[in-house]
């Protein structure tokens, strides 16, 4: 039934041009062709608040560089998948939160919970993560 749900949804988000770097909010994000509250840029990546956080602290680090998530073919890219996590890593400890602790998620496809087909590192802190997640 839930998951159902979630194939539905991603139905629709590819039906109104979610779906490749025409439509995707985040590339338009990283062109700084759409809004958002920057909190580090350079030549290979973003990052930025999470318009919906699920903790105090709640960024999302995001490649320039039109990937749909880890299950397409990220052959090749294994400095930038790395470059992205030094960049979460430096988030977490501008945002003060890297002594106490913090969480880098990355949800790949609708059952994980992927709503946006662009890859992207969620950075959550300043609360106790429980385990499991989800």
């Amino acid at each position: 039934m839930w998951l159902d749900g979630i194939m539905r949804q991603a139905c629709r988000a590819w039906m109104k041009g979610r779906f490749g770097m025409s439509g995707c909010v985040f590339c338009r994000i990283a062109a700084r062709a759409a809004p958002a509250r920057l909190l580090y840029e350079d030549e290979q990546c973003v990052a930025f608040e999470d318009i919906h956080p699920r903790a105090p602290v709640h960024l999302l680090v995001i490649p320039r560089k039109h990937i749909p998530g880890l299950g397409a073919d990220v052959g090749g890219e294994e400095m930038l998948l790395g470059h992205l996590l030094a960049v979460a890593a430096r988030m977490a400890r501008e945002k003060g939160i890297e002594q106490s602790g913090f969480r880098c998620v990355i949800n790949t496809n609708p059952a994980a919970g992927q709503t946006v087909y662009h890859l992207h590192l969620h950075v959550m802190g300043g609360r106790v993560m429980r385990w499991p997640p989800g």
